[in-house]
């Protein structure tokens, strides 16, 4: 009775062992810490309407152009950031 009983409080409430993650989410980080600072600037330029494409000079308005643009700083400072997807690369 008493190895049940130790066995249950090892347990977490869906029944399950619980499991360690912070070894797993270290080593499969995709992004660094240099591509979130550029990521979280250029969110903050264009929320307050200060960013800018690099190509027209038209204002960004969509969150999704923003982060692009902070990827795109974050690699050429060095940054860990992954490759391109092949998608985006291929000219049309």
């Amino acid at each position: 009775m008493a190895s049940t009983k130790s066995a249950a409080r090892s347990r977490t409430k869906s029944g399950t062992r619980s499991k360690s993650k912070t070894t797993t989410r270290a080593k499969s980080r995709r992004y660094g810490k240099k591509a979130g600072q550029k990521v979280e600037r250029a969110m903050h330029e264009m929320k307050r309407g200060s960013l800018r494409s690099s190509r027209s000079g038209k204002k960004v308005t969509d969150s999704k152009q923003a982060i692009a643009i902070g990827l795109s700083e974050a690699r050429r400072a060095g940054g860990k950031v992954p490759r391109k997807s092949r998608s985006t690369r291929k000219s049309r």
